[in-house]
């Protein structure tokens, strides 16, 4: 089992996610290699919260060019996490 900081690397904040906030629904950018178990175990451990329900989805990077030079952002996974109703996490996106 990997460390919660590990896991979780950073919320994702964007308008859609601090809306999706508001329903009790928070994304946040995780470790490739992470599983849904590890990232609900992640985000119980790190927020003192319970989590109903984790979805996951692997991002493609864009590809970019400046130039005649064309390169890669890079792959990313993000998980969107639902919490218990009437549960949130402080401080997520200055909420």
């Amino acid at each position: 089992m990997r460390d919660a900081r590990d896991v979780l690397q950073r919320p994702v904040i964007s308008e859609k996610s601090v809306g999706m906030a508001e329903e009790g629904k928070y994304s946040f950018w995780v470790a490739p290699a992470a599983n849904k178990i590890e990232i609900k175990h992640a985000v119980e451990e790190m927020f003192k919260v319970h989590v109903v329900s984790v979805h996951t989805m692997n991002v493609k990077g864009k590809v970019k060019r400046v130039g005649r030079y064309v390169g890669q952002r890079p792959d990313r996974k993000k998980a969107i996490v639902t919490l218990r109703a009437g549960e949130k996490i402080e401080g997520y996106a200055g909420l």
